[in-house]
């Protein structure tokens, strides 16, 4: 197979939808010679916060000498990015070799009367097959959607079991109150782990805990009282937490710091299990950190900012930030959601900001809701909306509409971010490099 060939077999295989469970995925990775048996991991649930976390640990761990496998969906700018060894891209020629054995593995259990397995299934055993291959000493895994019936919960060997800030989303799949989808993501602790957890809300921590004693897993929490002497900026923010002082990282955001802190928490538990992590390591990890699509600024004239604010919390922190950062400027908003998410909660949050609104169809996703109908919903609520047709027509107008002092934020669906970098890109130039390398 070639690179060409690799993407239209994933994407022909979107047709067997999501399916919740690990059976499949079990009997395809014992196929392949079950290589997550042979690797050790982080793993990391929640519903906002899990890429932002792993660039955090992963970066620490990478300055403290280890070799570090990173597993991340939904990607910004290609396909590749989902598979990481010291942040490095899964190679073309290792993608096309797996992903054959992968396709012949499949077509055995077609042929022998199983489930085809999903897109997000292959990915996952590709990435276990590619972090054995490579002798990772620790892989930093990002769950799907869920945590107990996720495909990334076939894993054994989890040292630490991360628990970013949970919320209502995937109500259809997780359950329909905090509760319910806590419990879901709680899977991800497997007996022995240490267990870290973001501040949650009181409903949220009795499942955890709950989880936790279950499974006798050692549960700590951020606190979130010992977070101080913040000083936030786009560029670089500051802060103390707990017994480490004057902490420095790159992401902007104000929630990153929230973020930030969480990953201490999870080096501390990681220290626990015998992880050799010095201060240094710790400090220089979190600063040289980098994660597209969260609060990422991509232009500076006009300025241009892109967040995967995809539900109603991250819309919550994304409102927070530009309250925070553009008080007195001129707003301008582009939009593109899939159609199950919960837009109108997403639109009522945010668009009190906006001097305008423009949206668009996320492309080359089957889930996509299209413009003219997000248009229609934040009409309801704004007065000034225009649909887009393309993504390079709602970069032109907002460029437009903002001129050279004002703000343009894009956020929403993370899969038409990368589409929307590059339109951006061309249209104003200056925009920031990719933080991973090819």
């Amino acid at each position: 197979m070639n690179e060409r060939e690799v993407m239209e077999y994933i994407e022909q295989a979107g047709r067997y939808g999501i399916v919740p469970g690990l059976d499949n995925i079990r009997e395809l990775c014992r196929r392949l010679g079950d290589p997550q048996k042979e690797l050790v991991f982080v793993h990391i649930a929640g519903t906002n916060g899990k890429g932002s976390l792993s660039a955090y640990l992963s970066s620490v761990l990478k300055n403290a000498g280890y070799r570090v496998g990173k597993y991340v969906s939904p990607v910004i700018y290609q396909f590749r990015e989902m598979i990481q060894v010291n942040d490095r891209m899964i190679t073309k020629k290792a993608l096309c070799q797996e992903m054959e054995e992968i396709k012949n593995t499949c077509d055995e259990m077609t042929a022998a009367g199983l489930p085809h397995p999903t897109p997000f299934e292959m990915e996952t055993a590709l990435g276990f097959l590619y972090f054995k291959e490579k002798k990772c000493s620790v892989v930093v895994l990002e769950t799907g959607m869920g945590g107990l019936l996720d495909a990334t919960n076939i894993v054994e060997n989890t040292a630490v079991a991360v628990l970013t800030s949970i919320s209502m989303d995937h109500m259809a799949f997780l359950g329909n109150s905090l509760g319910e989808i806590a419990a879901q993501k709680a899977g991800v602790m497997k007996p022995g782990c240490r267990a870290v957890s973001a501040a949650q809300a009181p409903e949220v921590v009795e499942a955890l805990q709950s989880a936790a004693d279950e499974r006798g897993c050692p549960l700590t929490a951020v606190r979130s009282d010992e977070i101080t002497a913040i000083k936030y900026g786009l560029e670089r923010q500051r802060f103390n937490y707990g017994c480490y002082k004057n902490l420095e990282i790159s992401l902007a955001g104000r929630f990153q710091v929230e973020n930030a802190a969480l990953a201490v928490e999870a080096v501390e538990a990681l220290r626990e299990k015998g992880f050799c992590i010095s201060e240094a390591a710790l400090r220089n990890g979190l600063k040289e950190a980098r994660w597209p699509g969260r609060f990422t600024v991509i232009c500076r004239k006009p300025l241009f900012i892109v967040d995967g604010a995809h539900n109603e919390d991250a819309a919550k922190r994304l409102a927070e930030s530009i309250e925070f950062y553009f008080t007195n400027k001129e707003i301008i908003f582009i939009m593109g959601v899939l159609k199950d998410k919960e837009y109108e909660k997403i639109i009522g949050l945010t668009c009190s900001f906006a001097k305008h609104i423009i949206t668009v169809t996320p492309p080359d996703h089957r889930r996509a809701l299209p413009a003219y109908e997000l248009a229609q919903a934040a009409a309801k609520v704004h007065g000034s909306v225009t649909a887009a047709d393309s993504l390079e027509e709602a970069v032109e107008m907002s460029g437009l509409l903002a001129g050279r002092d004002g703000v343009i934020v894009a956020f929403g669906s993370l899969s038409f971010l990368g589409r929307l970098t590059e339109a951006a890109g061309s249209a104003f130039g200056g925009t920031v490099g990719r933080p991973v390398k090819k």
